[in-house]
């Protein structure tokens, strides 16, 4: 588009831009990208704020699941992001002492395990199909200063800053799909309930040997999970769990002891990981926890995604979770709806679905190391 606001009201005020829309959602990952696609594609004006300078900067959450599949399957999507490259977890195994414990097999009805999605190439897809519709626009290097209220305390807009350029958003909706530190979380001041689960998590990245099998394999490293995710493109992706708040000591014993744990754990590995892992800095580390919020809005607000509610990272449903709630809350809304739209209600439904996820992954965690325990 020649001009990304020919078909928005656009004032300038001051110096100020003043946009006019709506719906504004702040944070363009997989769910606020999602959710703006369905929102342009039934005639709802839409803008994406993303503070970054560009799309699909790297994420470690690219696995999604059934469901995750059969949202984007229900709005002709994943072909596309298929095109561009994904990957089918054929099967799962468990390693005990360097050695095949145990095999679990995708299940056919299904199809895999898994599915390892870039999200670059899932954003892409979604900004692609959100750009066909002139009630779309995207701002990249746009950061919320301050959510802006009426008199009556409704939600109004916000206001942001691109370089040192100043933008008015006026909208119906305020949209916070901007993740575990979502700043419009934090301005509309929704408490949100933080419960820590024992563990960090280190991750690496490293060129996967020849032949390597679309596979999940795990490990137990003294109590500890580690777990391998076979990634596009050959690559493996290492998650390991350490103690919570342990890596500013771990950094400073010797880093061989540490890496040889995983070269016996995983021995075809040793090679790409004595090339590609040399030191500490080779690891990012993940503050684990996992976080819920009795509200999920106010009036003239919503959040979705981690905004609302922090997944771990254990069984990849922190992704799925925002697809869905961009799903569910874009059912809820048309341009005759967005000024009656009951937040409480809108919330009720996924607040039991997503309570359920994070049981489960409380008994996930909780339960690994029975999964190398023999049945007698």
């Amino acid at each position: 588009m020649n001009d990304p606001f020919c078909l928005f009201e656009l004032e300038t005020k001051r110096g100020i831009n003043i946009v006019k829309v709506d719906v504004c959602i702040v944070g363009a990952g997989p769910g606020g990208a999602l959710l703006a696609y369905l929102l342009a594609r039934k005639n709802v004006s839409v803008v994406l704020i993303e503070r970054t300078n560009q799309i699909g900067k790297t994420f470690r959450g690219e696995h999604l699941n059934e469901e995750g599949e059969a949202i984007l399957k229900k709005y002709n999507l994943f072909d596309e992001v298929e095109k561009l490259g994904l990957l089918r977890m054929e099967k799962l195994e468990y390693w005990q002492n360097g050695e095949l414990y145990k095999t679990i097999l995708a299940d056919s009805a299904i199809g895999h395990l898994g599915i390892h999605v870039p999200q670059a190439h899932l954003l892409q897809v979604l900004i692609t199909a959100a750009e066909q519709y002139p009630t779309f626009h995207l701002m990249l290097s746009t950061k919320v200063d301050k959510l802006l209220q009426d008199e009556e305390g409704t939600y109004t807009g916000v206001k942001a800053s691109r370089n040192e350029e100043i933008i008015i958003i006026e909208s119906e909706l305020v949209i916070g799909a901007d993740g575990r530190n979502s700043t419009v979380r934090k301005q509309a001041d929704l408490a949100v309930t933080i419960r820590k689960h024992g563990f960090d998590l280190l991750w690496a990245r490293i060129p996967a040997p020849k032949n390597w099998e679309p596979t999940i394999k795990m490990a137990l490293i003294e109590d500890k999970q580690i777990s391998l995710f076979t990634q596009v493109n050959g690559y493996i992706q290492i998650g390991w769990n350490i103690e919570e708040g342990s890596f500013v000591s771990l950094r400073k014993q010797p880093f061989t002891p540490f890496i040889e744990q995983l070269i016996l754990a995983f021995p075809e590995l040793e090679q790409t990981v004595r090339e590609n892992i040399q030191s500490w800095k080779d690891f990012v580390v993940l503050d684990v926890y996992s976080s819920t919020s009795e509200n999920w809005g106010k009036k003239g607000l919503a959040l979705i995604g981690d905004a609302v509610h922090t997944m771990t990272p254990t069984g990849a449903f922190g992704l799925n979770s925002a697809l869905k709630d961009a799903d569910f809350l874009a059912n809820l809304i048309d341009k005759n709806t967005i000024d009656q739209l009951n937040l409480a209600d809108c919330a009720t439904t996924r607040k039991k679905e997503v309570a359920k996820i994070q049981a489960i992954q409380i008994e996930k965690e909780q339960s690994f190391a029975s999964q190398f325990v023999v049945m007698i």
